[in-house]
């Protein structure tokens, strides 16, 4: 199973075209920090649209690329996204000449072997991983979407994704878009799910299910409209089922309330679900805990969020003081 953070591109969207330099820089070291290896950035309309259609980012696609470069020299598997409406072979060649790892084309189902066989076959021609989003997946259906799926796979492709563009779909539905799209092809299947129903956590477990391999997120559910699946929200599901051990997600909140939540809060974007919600969520804490386990943690110097956890694993229905203590001497060791 793999996970595809899409904030620094999807989640460009809130704050208009793209993130800063200085944004950019500080989620890929907070990602890469924390065991995140694949990540899509740069343009939110994908490379080129700076051009093409003036959709004018803090920085040019040759600037976001330079940032990526440390990122790239130590193998992690960065991407940008390309719309085949704006493809053009130059900026395939530039994205490879920087070292990119892949590129995701992306096209309105239905609408993909009119405009993307070509740059498909550009991405492969010049030594990159080729992905694609099956944009607007819902207005195929099933059958329809996973006939072009296999058409397109034979171009080439090393990945593809359903992707919910309008945050539409329920999980019946995404288990069956799914199921027929693994059925039909060999290569792995992804869900790009929005949450304009409050759906993409549940649709994320319905593919996972259903037998996606890959799932897209954005940090604090940053993306277009009413976002994505927050990327820390489907670590922590997802590694209640055994999935994404090798993520540190305590680490990656520790992120999210040192640096990125008050970055974004100065940006005007709050997040719904904040990371001490979400760890009483995972461990069954009630809330009215909360209290007495800060204090302790205070006393104790570890970490409030480990030690609701631990102790929550053990006793999550009335943990006592004694107890507390406890695990917070075993977690200073």
């Amino acid at each position: 199973m793999r996970f595809l953070d899409c904030t620094m591109r999807d989640g460009g969207n809130v704050v208009g075209n793209g993130f800063s330099g200085e944004l950019t820089r500080m989620m890929l070291k907070g990602l890469t920090d924390n065991g995140f290896t694949e990540i899509e950035f740069g343009n939110p309309k994908g490379i080129g649209a700076y051009e093409v259609d003036n959709v004018i980012a803090p920085l040019t696609d040759e600037e976001y690329l330079n940032e990526a470069q440390p990122y790239l020299a130590k193998g992690f598997t960065i991407g940008m996204f390309l719309n085949a409406k704006r493809y053009r072979q130059k900026y395939v060649e530039l994205a490879a000449s920087k070292g990119l790892k892949f590129l995701r084309v992306g096209a309105n189902a239905g609408e993909g072997l009119k405009i993307s066989l070509e740059p498909i076959r550009e991405v492969k021609k010049n030594g990159m991983l080729a992905y694609y989003s099956l944009m607007k997946a819902y207005v195929s259906t099933p059958k329809e979407l996973a006939e072009e799926a296999k058409a397109l796979e034979d171009a080439g492709l090393d990945c593809i994704t359903i992707m919910d563009s309008a945050g539409t779909m329920v999980p019946e539905e995404v288990s069956e878009y799914t199921e027929t799209l693994v059925k039909a092809i060999k290569i792995p299947v992804g869900f790009h799910c929005h949450n304009n129903l409050g759906m993409s956590a549940a649709n994320a477990v319905a593919a996972w299910r259903a037998g996606a391999k890959v799932l897209d997120g954005g940090l604090l559910g940053m993306a277009r409209s009413a976002g994505n699946l927050a990327t820390e929200v489907g670590i922590a599901i997802m590694q209640r089922y055994g999935e994404f051990k090798d993520i540190n997600l305590y680490g990656l909140l520790e992120f999210l309330d040192n640096e990125l939540i008050p970055a974004m809060e100065k940006e005007g974007y709050h997040t719904a679900i904040k990371p001490l919600d979400l760890v009483l969520g995972m461990s069954g804490c009630h809330s009215s805990f909360v209290k007495k386990f800060k204090k302790v943690a205070q006393v104790e110097g570890v970490s409030l969020y480990r030690l609701i956890a631990d102790v929550s694993a053990i006793d999550r229905g009335n943990p006592s003081d004694e107890l507390m203590h406890k695990v917070a001497a075993e977690l200073k060791k």
